[in-house]
């Protein structure tokens, strides 16, 4: 390879898919290993955990790579960033195995093997020149549009008050919802002939991805998860809702005119879906309505929601799992940040009259990021809801954890997208500090080791976004449910090292509020958490899959 030292080494697209190729076969060689270990992928993943976790990361890394190649093909820079984004991948996967070759059934001779690829695409001097060389996104103009559009509506009426919201862990403000309703943001993934904007074909995925991105760079909590709620129930809607129920929602859900949040995880039970012990009795004969009785916790929105996408059990046998469970559009007063309480009297919602009145109660609980939409811990007793509110009618029960999912592993991508975006904003901070900050006489952005930072934050963010934009075609296809997990489970993670090292860059000061930084580095905290926990997706879902089941 040529090296010259303003554009950098000449990039060959074909060595990076070869080399990519060994680190795959590695992988593939590792599965075949474990699959010997046990009887099935279950027991598998519950005796080699550590194998599992290990090589579902490298995996997705490796998937992710093969995005990154793709977009190289679009022009010289592009494609440095992916011979350099697959040298970082390919380095993920040796670094887990080094030292652990047995756990992986693999020969040590095999993986420290040397290349030339990984000595070129590692080089610090390599990697700097990326620093304030990001790339280009490559979007078409009508989604350049969209993402512009976003832009500058994050920028102006979100990222004013981002940070007040953080410190006073305030609610999200009602100019924000306005604004985001009149710009078609909650309609986004609602079909057209229910008010929204999507038509069926890919766009509708990405247009989403776009938006979520755009939004999370000005504010994590009040501006990248807001479109997202809505979303789930939208997708849950459009899966098993009846044709009724979707003229009745759907548009409401499309003009914000009915906001929405999802109530699944209970105290005791977080990826444990099938435990769940919130339970919705069935009231009448025939059955004219469902009394909710149960605690579900980190819930979402729930205070400003006008509804609950509430996952609740109709069939008390719990040896039932998943196919006892159902989903529920639960209608709800609104509420604000410090918590509340309300009473449902007799005719409430249609709550037949001889019934003593229901209660729901919000307790919000605090946390170190991800403030403005606030999580809430909700005790329902007795919560009526009209045999109408049952996602799919008489034909959803039994149906309620098929159709959650529908909605979360399109929230998997969502959530990448919000990472991407995040990271974003770490890394433009963080490039504007470097290069404004003098440390001995020099800008901190002229010495290596901030070069190479930044130079490796641009890399990641770029692919990261590529792969989302790639995820989103295959979900629009009916497929891209394993990708839309393994992106998640990379990018969360990758998030929370590129804002650590963007505060890291800003020194001292990264660690004092008045700098936005500080706000980006807690928030991405929360994002291998929720929708879906790191270690349940990597187990549970994507090693689970590798190995056949």
């Amino acid at each position: 390879m040529n090296i010259d030292s303003t554009l950098g080494p000449d990039p060959d697209l074909e060595l990076a898919r070869n080399e990519l190729a060994k680190s795959e076969q590695l992988v593939n060689h590792a599965l075949n290993f474990l699959k010997s270990q046990g009887e099935n992928s279950n027991q598998i993943v519950d005796t080699q955990q550590s194998a599992c976790y290990e090589i579902a990361h490298a995996s997705a890394g490796l998937t992710m790579a093969r995005a990154a190649i793709e977009y190289g093909t679009q022009g010289r820079l592009e494609a440095q960033i992916a011979c350099a984004f697959c040298a970082d991948a390919i380095t993920d996967l040796r670094s887990r195995t080094i030292g652990r070759e047995a756990m992986w059934g693999l020969d040590a001779e095999s993986i420290n093997e040397s290349s030339k690829f990984l000595s070129t695409w590692r080089d610090p001097e390599v990697i700097g020149l990326f620093a304030d060389r990001p790339g280009e996104k490559h979007l078409s103009v009508e989604f350049e549009l969209a993402a512009d559009t976003f832009r500058k509506f994050a920028e102006k009426e979100i990222a004013p008050v981002a940070e007040h919201v953080h410190r006073a862990n305030a609610d999200v403000p009602e100019s924000v919802i306005n604004g985001l309703a009149e710009m078609g943001g909650f309609g986004l993934s609602v079909p057209s002939q229910y008010g929204g904007f999507a038509d069926g074909g890919e766009g509708d995925y990405l247009a989403m991805v776009i938006a979520t991105e755009e939004l999370s760079r000005a504010s994590l909590g009040i501006g990248g998860s807001l479109i997202t709620r809505p979303e789930i129930l939208t997708r849950a809607l459009v899966k098993g809702g009846t044709e009724e129920q979707k003229k009745e929602w759907l548009p409401k859900l499309a003009s914000a005119q009915v906001l929405a949040a999802v109530a699944v995880t209970e105290p005791d039970y977080g990826s444990d879906v099938a435990g769940i012990t919130t339970q919705a009795i069935a009231y009448g004969n025939p059955t004219s309505g469902y009394l909710i009785k149960g605690v579900k916790t980190w819930c979402t929105f729930a205070a400003r929601a006008d509804v609950l996408m509430l996952l609740a059990r109709t069939n008390p046998d719990k040896s039932q799992g998943h196919k006892g469970l159902s989903m529920f559009i639960v209608s709800k007063p609104r509420g604000d940040g410090s918590g509340f309480e309300f009473s449902q009297g007799p005719g409430e919602n249609g709550r037949p009259s001889e019934l003593a009145p229901g209660r729901m109660e919000g307790r919000p609980i605090d946390t170190i990021g991800y403030r403005g939409m606030h999580s809430y811990e909700l005790a329902l007793d007795d919560w009526w809801v009209p045999a109408d509110q049952l996602i799919g009618g008489d034909g959803g029960l039994g149906r309620g954890f098929y159709l959650q999912m529908e909605g979360f592993e399109n929230g998997r991508l969502q959530t990448a997208a919000r990472a991407v975006g995040l990271m974003q904003a770490a890394y433009e901070v963080a490039l504007d500090y470097a290069k404004a900050r003098k440390v001995f006489g020099r800008p901190i952005f002229d010495y290596q080791l901030t070069r190479v930072k930044l130079g490796r934050m641009a890399i990641v963010i770029q692919s990261a976004r590529q792969f989302s934009y790639q995820v989103a075609r295959l979900m629009a296809q009916g497929e891209g449910s394993m990708e839309a997990s393994m992106i998640k489970a990379y990018v969360c993670r990758a998030c929370e090292w590129v804002t650590r090292e963007a505060l890291q860059i800003h020194g001292g000061m990264g660690y004092a509020e008045e700098f936005a930084i500080s706000r980006l580095f807690v928030d991405s905290r929360v994002l291998s958490i929720f929708e879906g926990a790191d270690e349940t997706l990597a187990l549970k879902v994507i090693a689970r899959r590798m190995l056949g089941s």
